[in-house]
């Protein structure tokens, strides 16, 4: 069963002007080190650190319904790429805190991106 849904879009450009404009610490503040390393190994980071910024969204948004699912911060959500496998993401602190509350045994993630926008949904499912 279906416990959640989230979808979020975000304009590349976007992510570049905040890469240029804040350089390490937005990514400090918004990513884990690994997103970071992840994307900033591939030959357009931006275009990666928005798919991130759109799955986080997505995700907030998928746990969204309480109080304390408001004060899930940026890194408590995570995406997580491995070689071979589709992402998928891991939740830490409020956000597993949250999914456990909503009995989530799932979490369904799919980026996608263009020359100019990165677009991600996530489905939290449940028994």
């Amino acid at each position: 069963m279906i416990a959640g849904i989230g979808i979020d879009l975000v304009d590349i450009a976007r992510v570049e002007r905040m890469l240029d404009d804040k350089g390490q610490r937005v990514l400090e503040r918004l990513f884990t080190p690994d997103e970071v390393a992840y994307a900033t190994a591939r030959a357009r980071p931006a275009m990666h650190l928005a798919a991130r910024l759109a799955a986080k969204e997505a995700a907030f948004k998928a746990l969204a319904g309480s109080d304390d699912a408001r004060l899930i911060g940026w890194r408590e959500v995570e995406v997580v790429s491995r070689e071979g496998h589709s992402p998928t993401l891991i939740l830490r602190g409020r956000a597993d805190t949250r999914a456990r509350e909503l009995g989530i045994e799932h979490v369904w993630l799919s980026l996608t991106h263009t020359d100019s926008a990165a677009a991600a949904t996530v489905v939290l499912e449940r028994a």
